[in-house]
C-alpha cells in the first residue's frame, strides 16, 4: 500500500509541481491550519440571522472533528508523515510536528461542507470546491499520505452530518418545549 501512495505522491511531484502552485497551495493550506477557515466561516453564520442554524451545525461539525480525528485517531494511530519516509523531498512549509493519520486539514473541511449540505446551506457547494483544494494541497506539499487524505474527508463527512443532525435534533427538542 505504502508503495502505491508513494507513487501518487511522486507523480504530483513531477508532473504537476510549477512554481504557481508552489505559491498558491501552501498559502491555501495554511488557511486551514487550525481549521481558521471554517471556524470564521461558523462564526460568521452564527451571527448572520436566518444563518445560525447552519453556523450552529458547522460549530458542531468542527467540535466533532477536533475530538475524534486530533484528539483521538492522531494520536492513536501515530502514522509518520510520507517527508519523514522520503526525506529527498523538498517541503514547501515547515514541516507538521503531529501525526499523518488522518489529514486534519481535509477532515475539518468536509466537516464543515457536510454540516452545511445536511443543515439545508447553499454554501456547501462553494466550501466543497475549497475543501477539494485544501485536501489536494495536503498531498501537493507532501505532509499527507493518500490514504491520510481519503480517511479525513470520509470522517469529515461523517462528523459535519452528525453535528447538523445534532444541532437540528436540539432545535426540535428547544421548540417542542416552548
Amino acid at each position: 500500500m505504502e508503495s502505491l501512495e508513494f507513487a501518487i505522491l511522486n507523480w504530483i511531484q513531477v508532473h504537476l509541481r510549477c512554481g504557481f502552485l508552489d505559491a498558491v497551495l501552501p498559502a491555501v493550506s495554511w488557511t486551514a491550519n487550525h481549521g481558521e477557515l471554517w471556524i470564521i466561516l461558523a462564526a460568521v453564520l452564527l451571527l448572520t440571522r436566518g444563518q445560525r442554524k447552519c453556523g450552529a451545525a458547522v460549530a458542531c461539525g468542527l467540535v466533532l472533528d477536533l475530538v475524534s480525528c486530533n484528539l483521538l485517531l492522531k494520536p492513536l494511530i501515530g502514522r509518520a508523515r510520507p517527508f519523514a519516509v522520503n526525506t529527498a523531498v523538498e517541503l514547501l512549509m515547515k514541516a507538521p510536528l503531529d501525526a499523518s493519520f488522518p489529514s486534519g486539514h481535509t477532515a475539518a473541511s468536509f466537516a464543515a461542507v457536510f454540516a452545511l449540505k445536511t443543515a439545508g446551506s447553499p454554501l456547501w457547494k462553494p466550501a466543497l470546491a475549497v475543501a477539494i483544494v485544501i485536501a489536494f494541497s495536503r498531498l501537493y506539499l507532501y505532509v499527507h499520505w493518500p490514504s491520510d487524505v481519503l480517511a479525513g474527508a470520509l470522517l469529515g463527512a461523517a462528523v459535519g452530518w452528525a453535528g447538523a443532525k445534532i444541532v437540528e435534533k436540539a432545535l426540535e427538542k428547544r421548540n417542542a418545549g416552548r
